[in-house]
C-alpha cells in the first residue's frame, strides 16, 4: 500500500518536531508548513533547513492566508497539527479551527490529527479551572472537525517522559531532586508515562490504518504503566540513594494553587487529575478507541526505568 504523504504543522515544536523525524523514518513523504509568522526566531529556521536536509519539503503558509493553507493542504493526504497547548509556553489550539476550514475546502485529506497528545478531553469534562480551558478548547476542535465530516484520529499520549519523569513528577523543575520528593496522596495512583520519541513512532503508524480511523488511539503501553511510587523507587534502585518522601494531600495540593500565576494553576489542576484522580487510566478503552502497544507490537517502546538512565 502506497504510504501517505504527511503535512505537519507546527513541526519545530517540541512533539512536532519528533513527529517530522518518525514521519521521514518510516518512509512518508513529508512536508512541514513553513510559517512566516517565526520572524527572526533563527533556531525555528535552522530546524526548517535541517529537516529539508533529511528530505522533507517546505510549504509555505500561514494561518492568516487561508488560501495558502488550502494549497499546502492539496499537496497531501494526511496533516498532523502539533500546535502548543501548554500555557507556560504558548497556547494557540483554537487557531486549529483555520486549519479545519482549510481542509474542508481542500476536500482531499484522509486523515486529520488535530494537536492532543495528553490526556483524553472527552472524557475531562468535569476538569478544574482555569486548567478545563485546554480540554474545553480540544472538544471545540474536534466538534469542527467531526461537524465538517473530516476523517480523524485523535491521539490520547498521556505524560511526557521529558516533563514528568525526570523530575520524579515535581512541578517546576524538570530534573531529579537530590534529597526529598513529594508524594501526591500515597503516591500509589497509575499514570502513563512515555517517551516523546515513541508517541511520534506510534502516531505515525496510525495514520494509514483502518483500525484507527475515527477513532482515539490511546498510547498506554503496560510496561509504562506506573504508580508515582513505583518511578521514584526506579530512580532510589538506579541511584542506591533513598530520598526523604513528603506526602501532600489533596486538599493541600489544591490550596497551593492560591496565589500562582495563570499557568501555574493550569498545571496544579492537570497534576490534581493525574496523580490524584488517575484520570489517565481509571477507564477502559472502549470501540471508540485502539490502544497503540497492541496494534504495533514490533515496537520496542522505552521502559521508564532505562529512561531514567539519562538523568544518572
Amino acid at each position: 500500500m502506497a504510504k501517505s504523504k504527511v503535512l505537519v504543522v507546527g513541526g519545530t515544536g517540541y512533539i512536532g518536531r519528533r513527529i517530522v523525524q518518525a514521519s521521514l523514518a518510516q518512509g512518508h513523504e513529508t512536508y512541514v508548513l513553513q510559517r512566516p509568522e517565526i520572524g527572526l526566531d533563527i533556531e525555528k529556521l535552522q530546524m526548517l533547513l535541517s529537516f529539508k536536509k533529511q528530505g522533507a519539503h517546505l510549504i509555505e503558509g500561514s494561518f492568516n492566508d487561508h488560501k495558502s493553507l488550502v494549497e499546502a493542504i492539496k499537496q497531501v493526504d494526511v496533516v498532523i497539527s502539533t500546535m502548543s497547548g501548554v500555557h507556560f509556553r504558548s497556547h494557540n489550539l483554537l487557531l486549529q479551527l483555520k486549519l479545519v476550514e482549510a481542509i474542508k475546502e481542500a476536500g482531499n485529506v484522509k486523515r486529520f490529527l488535530p494537536s492532543e497528545f495528553g490526556m483524553d478531553p472527552a472524557r475531562m469534562g468535569h476538569a478544574l479551572e482555569p486548567g478545563r480551558v485546554t480540554f474545553y478548547e480540544k472538544m471545540v476542535v474536534r466538534k469542527a472537525i467531526e461537524d465538517a465530516n473530516i476523517p480523524f484520529t485523535y491521539v490520547v499520549a498521556n505524560c511526557f517522559a521529558g516533563y514528568f519523569v525526570g523530575n520524579l513528577s515535581q512541578l517546576e523543575r524538570l530534573t531529579p531532586p537530590k534529597h526529598q520528593v513529594y508524594l501526591y496522596g500515597d503516591g500509589n495512583v497509575k499514570v502513563v508515562f512515555m517517551d516523546e520519541d515513541d508517541i511520534a513512532t506510534y502516531t505515525i503508524k496510525a495514520i494509514d490504518d483502518p483500525r484507527t480511523l475515527n477513532k482515539t488511539l490511546y498510547i498506554r503501553p503496560p510496561e509504562n504503566i506506573l504508580t508515582q511510587s513505583q518511578l521514584i523507587q526506579n530512580w532510589e534502585k538506579l541511584t542506591e540513594k533513598k530520598l526523604d518522601k513528603i506526602s501532600i494531600s489533596a486538599q493541600d495540593f489544591l490550596a497551593s494553587m492560591k496565589g500562582m500565576d495563570f499557568a501555574g494553576q493550569v498545571g496544579v489542576g492537570h497534576f490534581y487529575h493525574i496523580f490524584y484522580e488517575g484520570c489517565l487510566t481509571n477507564f477502559e478503552i472502549g470501540e471508540q478507541g485502539e490502544e497503540a502497544s497492541k496494534l504495533y507490537p514490533e515496537v520496542d517502546y522505552i521502559r521508564m526505568d532505562e529512561y531514567l538512565k539519562i538523568y544518572t
